[in-house]
């Protein structure tokens, strides 16, 4: 897995992401202070409605964003992202209404919906070979679980010597590190696209994915991630303080615990990636979160409840790690960060619903009435991934092209009944049926 920081300007992007990472995992705690201290035992419908305000932002702003990068510079385009996300978190220790929390997380989360579509994208572009990528993926993974148990224990331990505004100062460094860093590599030249207007390049990504059967269930999959991960995201922060009585450590000791499972999962998941495939590895995952979001009300204290985000955070690993791949292997290279900002956009979709909903149930009624509702929610979307996504799924598919003329350049390097790794694009603008 470490080969890859062998490469000078991978090993660059690699620690510009693992900066802004710490930075933003300081944020997350600092934020549901915020809340709590603005809101108290509301807190969860605050950060509930502004997680919903960062999604609206990731699904209307992400394809926006991509048809805006191929028209950019790739550097100058991350560089600028990461300077205005800096710039946004400087106000937010200055917070003083509910409102303006809504105001400032849109404008940073703005940034967010164009910064890491491009970035993910670039990443197989930097590492081509397909063992390679599959190592970074596995690195990128392992670097977001770190953060989920580093930051909060960074963010726990200087809670003990500074109030929590002076956490969002770490963020502001995260991402000024970061741009400094993407400042010292040249990235490779990205492969041109087809010329179009820019509302057919907006909208490419999103056409694409809907198009292809395994991306289809990926996105069905997603609002399974998204039930069990608001629960945690949106309520730790309840159940710790108000159903628990304890105080700001111990919410970044249970965000901990999250990424502590999700690590375990990360260190383990190459192996099991070797004996099976992504479609079985990822459904064992997501059922394990929903598994442990529906067991939430039966479990009593701090340890029990750490443990259990442990469980959940290594399903969340078990569902996440392995969608680059499979977006890389359903997209052509040029095709390649319009699809990454559509699995973006529609992924968090989903979070738009699952964290306003989390927030709602919790105040309005309680926190087992909000786990087992969300429980319900992900083991509805777990059964609809299994009919949508067919199980046998080969990279390699048998089609035909009745619309093509006898004398097309394509039918001159296969027979009229052909089969090859088939991705959608402008010879492939449909699925072909099941054949024999």
């Amino acid at each position: 897995m470490l080969t890859v920081l062998a490469n000078h300007t991978f090993r660059h992007l690699f620690a510009a992401q693992v900066i802004a990472l710490l930075g933003t995992g300081l944020a997350t705690v600092a934020l549901g202070l915020l809340a709590w201290q603005l809101a108290g035992e509301d807190a969860g419908l605050v950060l509930g409605t502004a997680l919903a305000i960062k999604m609206i932002a990731y699904v209307t702003l992400a394809p926006v964003a991509a048809a805006l990068a191929e028209r950019l510079p790739r550097r100058a385009f991350l560089v600028a992202l990461d300077l205005i996300r800096a710039g946004v978190v400087m106000f937010l220790p200055f917070v003083t209404e509910v409102w303006q929390i809504y105001v400032l997380i849109f404008f940073l989360q703005a940034a967010s919906a164009g910064f890491t579509p491009a970035f993910q994208a670039t990443i197989p572009d930097v590492l081509p070979d397909e063992k390679n990528y599959t190592n970074a993926l596995s690195l990128l993974r392992l670097a977001e679980d770190l953060e989920q148990l580093l930051s909060p224990m960074l963010a726990a331990a200087l809670l003990t010597v500074v109030s929590f505004p002076v956490l969002f100062g770490g963020t502001v460094a995260g991402f000024v590190g970061s741009a400094l860093l993407v400042v010292t590599v040249a990235l490779p030249t990205r492969t041109v696209a087809e010329p179009g207007h820019f509302w057919a390049s907006t909208t490419k990504g999103i056409r694409i994915y809907l198009a292809t059967p395994r991306l289809r269930g990926l996105m069905v999959m997603e609002m399974a991630v998204a039930a069990a991960g608001a629960m945690i995201y949106v309520n730790t922060v309840v159940l710790v303080q108000a159903d628990l009585g304890l105080g700001a450590p111990q919410v970044a000791l249970a965000f901990a615990a999250f990424g502590a499972g999700s690590i375990l999962a990360a260190f383990l998941l190459p192996r099991v990636l070797e004996r099976l495939a992504d479609r079985p590895v990822m459904i064992a995952g997501a059922g394990l979160m929903v598994a442990g979001v529906a067991v939430t009300p039966l479990v009593p204290g701090l340890s029990g409840l750490m443990a259990l985000w442990a469980i959940i955070g290594f399903g969340f690993s078990f569902t996440q790690t392995p969608i680059g791949c499979i977006l890389n292997r359903s997209s052509r290279e040029e095709d390649r960060p319009a699809v990454f900002a559509a699995q973006f956009a529609l992924s968090h979709a989903a979070w738009l619903v699952t964290y306003p909903l989390a927030g709602w149930l919790g105040s309005a009624f309680s926190m087992s009435a909000a786990a087992l509702a969300l429980a319900a929610v992900g083991a509805a979307a777990l059964v609809a991934v299994i009919r949508l996504w067919p199980k046998h799924d080969p990279i390699e598919v048998l089609h035909d092209h009745p619309d093509l003329p006898a004398d097309h350049p394509h039918l001159h390097d296969h027979a009229d009944v052909h089969r090859h790794a088939l991705v959608i694009d402008g010879l492939h603008r449909r699925w072909p049926s099941r054949r024999a």
